[in-house]
């Protein structure tokens, strides 16, 4: 049977899996847990009575009590996203297949104002160790984050780099990286190099030599997935046709992360169109 993951439990991702559901397709939705209210964002009342549109049962371990017809929530965190003989989505619980995945975390973080950061992307600054990893053989790299999505991408550069530095940027340790792992907790105050990564500038003076930065800031949203599959962004838009798909087939993305007016409504709609075109798409 044909399935659906989606990522993001707020208005556009519980939207995709109602719609999702209603067609016969298997739906999964990963989520973080409740989020607050604000621009774009669902008052709790709203999603618990999306979640509870359909008939509930009992839940299984790991898993949200109220599961619709055909949808399950999991309380967990997504740091990756990868595409071998289907689609992949990596989390803190393990992995989830997917015969397409609705991208539906909301709007990103704005990156940090860091000096040669923006300039240098795809010339030694990236967002998918992933993907890049192969390309750092045997060099000193660095990794940008102080969380669970960086020590993703921490554990996917150790076995082919020379080594990697973690760099917090002032911010506190929330997951337990590897002894061999060096960790700089200064802020950084520029991205080195002209036409390519040299180094990091930090704040205390020091600087190190390196010859990529890795950005995995916080938790992985939905534009730092798309990133990975090497999806068309703009900014820190996902770009999408009238589908809601992205330049990838069977990879979807609804709500605030599209871009435009950061309102509920639009998030629902986007959620509904999404989730019911991968469904149909599913089916042919």
């Amino acid at each position: 049977m044909s399935n659906i993951v989606i990522i993001g439990s707020g208005p556009a991702g519980v939207s995709a899996a109602l719609y999702a559901a209603r067609a016969g397709v298997q739906t999964t939705v990963l989520t973080k847990g409740p989020r607050r209210t604000g621009p774009g964002r669902a008052h709790p009342e709203l999603l618990r009575l999306c979640r509870t549109h359909h008939r509930c049962r009992a839940g299984t371990p790991g898993h949200r009590g109220c599961q619709g017809r055909g949808v399950e929530f999991v309380t967990t965190e997504a740091v990756g996203l990868t595409y071998t003989d289907k689609l992949t989505v990596e989390t803190l619980a393990g992995d989830f297949p997917a015969d397409a995945v609705i991208l539906a975390t909301g709007a990103s973080r704005a990156a940090p104002r860091i000096p040669g950061l923006a300039g240098l992307e795809g010339h030694g600054v990236s967002y998918c160790a992933t993907c890049d990893a192969f390309f750092y053989r045997g060099r000193d790299v660095a990794v940008l984050g102080s969380g669970e999505y960086a020590l993703h991408e921490v554990q996917a550069l150790l076995p082919v780099a020379h080594s990697v530095t973690l760099l917090t940027n002032g911010a506190p340790l929330t997951a337990q990286f590897p002894p061999e792992v060096a960790v700089q907790t200064e802020v950084v105050e520029a991205i080195l190099g002209e036409e390519r990564v040299t180094g990091v500038q930090l704040k205390d003076g020091g600087t190190l030599e390196v010859s990529g930065v890795f950005v995995a800031l916080g938790v992985a949203g939905s534009t730092a997935l798309a990133r990975k599959l090497g999806a068309e962004v703009n900014g820190s838009r996902i770009v999408v046709d009238d589908h809601m798909q992205t330049s990838l087939p069977g990879l979807y993305a609804a709500g605030d992360c599209t871009g435009g007016l950061l309102q509920v409504a639009k998030a629902v709609y986007e959620g509904a169109v999404a989730g019911t075109e991968a469904a149909k798409a599913l089916r042919k």
